[in-house]
């Protein structure tokens, strides 16, 4: 929060990384570098980390994966459009203003910044799609190191694993290889002033909110105003509080969890996840397209999901992390060097499945195909997606739809490709394989109807995961609040106040999606987000569903009540 010390101290407390930078003579040092930048979570060429196998998913194993741009995904390198072209204009001038910051003259800035966006050109050319990404087994390639060094001679495997802090391993998974076989002649290719710029832009914008102002500024209105289409950054102290959560999540969880989430709600929560559990174990059973023998093991890798509710178990010990008062820039660093080492760390053990993605406090939810469990923190738990004092009804609508939408991520185009143990395995027959895939096509091809901005159309395969889950999610939500009603009576036609109970499920719901949104961030979304923009996580849902059209008197025909209508789940 003192800007005032942060403004004054200038680049000093980032001296030492821009010196290592400086000190690169020769290709042969650039593995160290590259290998002390993985530590510190600077974007530079690649990523390595560690990752449950696909095919066992009891252990942990290294994996290598591209990396290294500064947009966000390959696509923004090759468009040809002319919102295209513009933004790539202002990311040179960006990187020209962030190196003019650093102390070059503006013209040479300019054109050292237009030399990085080459060389970043050339990593987004050999670099997979998103939506090509989407399918595992396009990214899951069991190499040994020696194959892979043998492919990518000038980054010295072997020291660039070890001087990055990861255990000896002698096979990992490569999750792009034709990305790794182009990288070696690309980087010998580049002159060393380019990339030496290269990383220096990406350690400047790497923490730029830990620099004097002008650094963050000009951060911001690239990546926050001309990418995003924010006008104003937000204020510093919530700024900080999301790097605290980032870097402390569970100590701040363990704080939030004993203020925000005590009493029963943990066991209120878990009461509706089984009830929606038991939901689509009858949604299976019932299905007229899927065979008895398909049946069988769906429902079993039903039964083998596990739910993890609030909070973790055991929380994370961060005694080892050194917090010093007054050193912005160095707890930021140190931060990033203990997840860095935390998560190398579990290289060559047994999955821990007890581990959470998110932090407590954290407003989200996900499914993990690996673990196959399906996980809510404390933050979501909270009004207005679930709120103990509201109707069932209007629960089922908001945090039900959600519990739905993660447990029908199992069974997504992605999810389905898992059995119950988290293995990347085929549990279908073929037939059955294909009838789903004419279920998810009717999606992809449904939302890739929606224009999202301007002519912008929603991309159907980038989203099907997303929407599948959307659209599996509230259906079991529904399921689960009629048998609710059933149990207690509760005639779901019959008005309480303004709404019937069904009519406020859906209010329920689509409150969930309530966004404001600018033209840019909508385009920013479609073009880089597996998750439609709002407006179609509502009303692209809820046409598919007759029990809306019941609900709001739609006839068929109207917009809100289509003739042909996609369903998967």
């Amino acid at each position: 929060m003192d800007t005032a010390v942060i403004n004054a101290d200038g680049l000093k407390p980032l001296q030492s990384e821009l010196d290592r930078i400086d000190a690169l003579k020769d290709k042969k040092q650039l593995p160290a570098l590259i290998a002390h930048y993985q530590k510190i979570s600077v974007e530079a060429f690649f990523d390595l980390g560690s990752m449950q196998d696909f095919k066992d998913a009891t252990k942990e194993i290294a994996v290598v994966d591209q990396g290294g741009l500064g947009l966000p995904e390959k696509g923004y390198y090759l468009r040809s459009d002319a919102k295209s072209v513009k933004l790539r204009q202002e990311y040179v001038q960006h990187m020209a203003n962030m190196l003019h910051l650093y102390g070059e003259p503006a013209d040479k800035a300019m054109t050292d910044a237009e030399a990085v966006l080459a060389l970043e050109t050339s990593l987004a050319k050999v670099s997979m799609g998103i939506v090509e990404r989407r399918d595992p087994y396009k990214t899951y390639h069991i190499e040994t190191l020696t194959s892979l060094a043998s492919t990518d001679p000038i980054l010295d495997w072997s020291a660039l694993i070890r001087d990055a802090g990861a255990p000896t391993i002698e096979t990992l998974n490569v999750a792009n290889p034709a990305y790794f076989q182009a990288l070696n002649g690309i980087i010998e290719q580049t002159d060393m002033a380019i990339l030496r710029n290269y990383l220096r832009v990406h350690l400047l914008d790497s923490f730029a909110s830990r620099l004097p102002e002008a650094f963050d500024d000009e951060n911001f209105d690239f990546y926050g105003r001309k990418l995003s289409g924010i006008p104003q950054m937000e204020v510093r102290w919530k700024r900080c509080v999301s790097a605290t959560n980032a870097a402390l999540g569970e100590a701040l969880g363990k704080v939030y969890v004993n203020k925000y989430f005590a009493g029963n709600s943990k066991q209120q929560t878990l009461d509706m996840v089984k009830a929606i559990e038991a939901a689509m174990n009858k949604d299976l059973t019932t299905l007229s397209w899927m065979s008895p023998e398909t049946k069988v093991k769906a429902i079993q890798k039903l039964d083998l999901i596990t739910n993890k509710i609030g909070y973790p178990d055991k929380w994370r010990d961060y005694s080892k992390l050194i917090i010093k008062p007054g050193d912005a820039l160095g707890n930021s660093v140190r931060a990033r060097e203990f997840e860095a080492a935390r998560q190398l760390n579990k290289i060559n053990k047994p999955v821990d499945k007890q581990e959470w993605e998110m932090s407590p406090p954290t407003v989200n939810a996900y499914y993990d195909p690996s673990m196959n469990n399906i996980n809510f923190p404390a933050g979501i738990l909270q009004p207005a997606f679930y709120d103990r004092t509201a109707p069932p009804e209007v629960n089922y609508g908001h945090i039900g739809a959600v519990v739905g939408h993660e447990l029908t991520h199992g069974f997504d185009d992605q999810g389905s490709l898992f059995d119950g143990n988290g293995n990347l395995k085929n549990w279908w027959t073929p037939e059955d394989k294909k009838q789903f895939d004419a279920r998810t096509a009717c999606i992809a091809n449904e939302y890739s109807g929606f224009v999202a901005v301007d002519t912008l159309h929603v991309n159907g395969k980038l989203t099907l995961g997303e929407n599948t889950a959307d659209n599996g999610g509230i259906r079991l939500a529904y399921m689960a609040m009629e048998a609710y009603a059933h149990q207690h009576n509760v005639d779901l036609a019959k008005k309480m106040g303004d709404f019937t109970p069904e009519q406020q499920f859906f209010i329920g719901y689509a409150q969930n999606w309530c966004t404001n949104a600018r033209p840019e961030f909508i385009r920013l979304l479609v073009q880089s987000d597996p998750h439609s923009p709002d407006q179609f996580r509502a009303n692209g849902v809820v046409q598919n569903m007759p029990e809306f059209a019941h609900a709001f008197s739609c006839k068929k025909g109207q917009p809100m009540a289509p003739v042909d209508r996609c369903r998967v789940w």
